[in-house]
Formats: structure tokens, sequence, C-alpha cells
């Protein structure tokens, strides 16, 4: 997502997609902290329709970037139509927060650095914040990467073929998580 919002609204918009993304991000680190990553693992029915979501939006990204128009990728300062930042913010929540397996992610993860007789909230607030910094960190790196491929990939069969593979990419993504299966807790 934040690729293919870079190249074709530039690496500022992607940068406002990939905050929205990665507050969805902090929250199910958040969800994880106070034990819902443990109820999603329990619960085969919460488990299943939180990723059947999660990949219907996938494959809503795949489908719509499949059917794109090569034109779709034009130098902002062109006659192209903007989208709103809000639009952008919510598109990045949407993508953050369409896979549960992050629940359990990290669920998993986070506990093997907490020493339990240490606070633990101070030591969750240092592993959040390092991760946030990192996904942050190459979500830039990524946005800015792509904005300067934006030139090269504006010629029509380059952009039909970026159009294409982002499509692929998202319906392989959603297709992944619809066949996820839920750790047994």
């Amino acid at each position: 997502m934040c690729i293919s919002t870079s190249v074709q609204y530039g690496p500022r918009h992607a940068m406002i997609a990939s905050l929205g993304s990665t507050l969805a991000i902090a929250c199910i680190m958040f969800l994880s902290m106070l034990g819902l990553g443990t109820v999603l693992a329990a619960s085969e029915t919460l488990f299943s329709t939180m990723k059947w979501l999660g990949a219907a939006y996938l494959a809503y990204l795949g489908v719509t970037s499949l059917l794109s128009k090569a034109s779709n990728i034009a130098v902002p300062e062109e006659s192209q139509p903007q989208v709103s930042r809000r639009t952008l913010f919510v598109r990045g929540i949407l993508v953050g927060v369409s896979n549960p397996k992050a629940l359990l992610f990290f669920g998993a993860l986070f506990p093997q650095f907490i020493e339990p007789s240490a606070p633990q909230a101070t030591q969750f607030l240092v592993l959040g914040l390092t991760f946030i910094f990192f996904e942050l960190f190459w979500l830039s790196v990524y946005a800015l990467t792509a904005a300067k491929a934006r030139h090269w990939l504006q010629q029509p069969r380059r952009a039909t073929l970026f159009s294409r593979v982002t499509g692929a990419v998202f319906l392989m993504a959603a297709g992944l998580l619809a066949t996820a299966k839920r750790n047994a807790a």
C-alpha cells in the first residue's frame, strides 16, 4: 500500500497512509498487551470473522488495482484526481487492522522480551515504540524509493504492469490471509 500510494500520489501522501497503518498496528499491540491476542487464539469464530473481513478488504484493494487504468499513475501536478489525506489515513488503518495474525504475533513476540519481575507497562512501551520506529522507518524508505521510480513507472505499459503486479500482490495477501489458521491456545 505504501509503495502504491507513493507512486500514485507521492511520498508525503504515502506517509499519511503509513501513519494510519502504524496507528492500527499500535492499537493491535495495545490490545495484545491486554490479552485480546489470547482471546483471538482461543476463539475460532472471532478469528475467522476478522480473517475473512481482512481478506475481503485486501481482495477489494487487489481488484481495484487490477482494474485501474494506466493513466492513474501520473505526477500529482498534472491532471490527476487527488485523494484526501483523511481517505489515505483511513485506508492505512484498514490495511493495518486487516490481519488478525498481528494480534497473535504480538501476543507471542512481546512476552519473550518482558521481564516478569520488572514493571511490564514500561517494558511494553519500549518494545512498542521500538517496533513503531522501525515500522515507520522502513515505510519511509519504501515511500521514497517508490517516489524515485514514479517517473519511470509513468510510461503506459510500465504503469499497467505496476497496477497488475500491485493487484496481484494484494490478491495473494488476501489468499494467504484467507488460508491462515489460528494456533490453538
